[in-house]
């Protein structure tokens, strides 16, 4: 039913500064402007691989710079790492200096070279060398050598590991992988990308707190609804009070908060982000559902224009 990661969507600062690391220094491809359907008055961008695949979308809702700070821990997922070509750290370190990223010296985890790195909100981002990156955007400002694609894996704190771990294997259909320390890695066996999931909550951990520069949620793919209503019975079967089917316009979602207090949500392959401008030229204009067309004027009042890198 579920085949790996969807998304994950995570609170910023403001958007300009958002978009210069993301679309800029990291060379992602903004695929979508458009708004939090529950609150308008809020930008919600997106960045993912060169297709718009799931399984590399990354979204943020930007708040403004005086917005209350978050902090990563418990009951989040505390870092979203994107899968790299073998050689692609070195070239990274050479073009991070400078950048408004901190950067930690690589590590090897699970037999991989990871490198860590914080936004300027906060955010964890890591980078690991793999065999099997996929999506890299020949278009985009980060040579395709080293640019980034889909998502390795995402890493979760959980105040009950073996209550999350048991949602993920017994509705979500991922099998234990590995340990490396601490770390238990779960793998999605019907993924054909972002297939991993690992389980760390380091003992300097303290509970997390919603804010910029954390993680809202993570979501994982299903193929179509049937498959997600499916899951989403399942969930309730296991006594979790998962929401009803919402149309986010691009996707179709379920969201449930598991035992360990990390919000998960379940996002349908399509329709995809085609759905409302063309495949060439996505995340160039602000796109609105439906419902808030009739508003166009006045959100656009509220919400600044982006500049591009590219």
């Amino acid at each position: 039913m579920i085949s790996g990661l969807h998304h994950v969507t995570a609170i910023c600062g403001p958007a300009q500064a958002n978009v210069d690391t993301y679309a800029g220094t990291l060379g992602l491809r903004l695929v979508k402007q458009t708004v939090n359907f529950d609150d308008p008055g809020t930008t919600h961008l997106y960045y993912a691989d060169g297709d718009a695949r799931p399984g590399s979308v990354l979204t943020f809702f930007p708040w403004p710079s005086d917005g209350m700070r978050g902090r990563v821990g418990a009951g989040q997922a505390t870092a979203t790492a994107y899968a790299v070509a073998p050689g692609a750290l070195s070239q990274w370190l050479d073009r991070l200096p400078g950048a408004a990223l901190q950067v930690a010296p690589p590590t090897a985890r699970f037999g991989q070279n990871v490198l860590t790195l914080r936004d300027p909100d906060g955010l964890v981002i890591e980078l690991i060398e793999t065999d099997d990156a996929s999506g890299q955007w020949a278009g985009g400002p980060v040579p395709e050598s080293m640019a980034l694609g889909a998502f390795h894996s995402v890493t979760l704190c959980s105040y009950d590991p073996d209550a999350t771990a048991h949602v993920l294997t017994e509705a979500y259909g991922y099998a234990e992988h590995g340990q490396d320390g601490d770390r238990l890695r779960l793998v999605n066996p019907r993924a054909d990308r972002a297939e991993f999931v690992d389980l760390f909550c380091g003992p300097q951990m303290q509970a997390g707190r919603m804010g910029i520069g954390t993680v809202h949620h993570v979501a994982f793919r299903a193929p179509d609804d049937d498959a997600e209503l499916e899951a989403r019975e399942t969930l309730l079967s296991m006594g979790l009070r998962p929401t009803p089917q919402i149309d986010r316009q691009y996707f179709r979602s379920v969201y449930t908060r598991e035992p360990g207090g990390i919000l998960f949500e379940i996002a349908t392959d399509g329709p995809g982000f085609a759905v409302d401008e063309p495949a060439e030229s996505l995340g160039r204009s602000l796109q609105l559902p439906p419902q808030y067309e009739p508003q166009r004027a006045a959100i656009e009042a509220r919400l600044a224009p982006l500049d591009l890198p590219y």
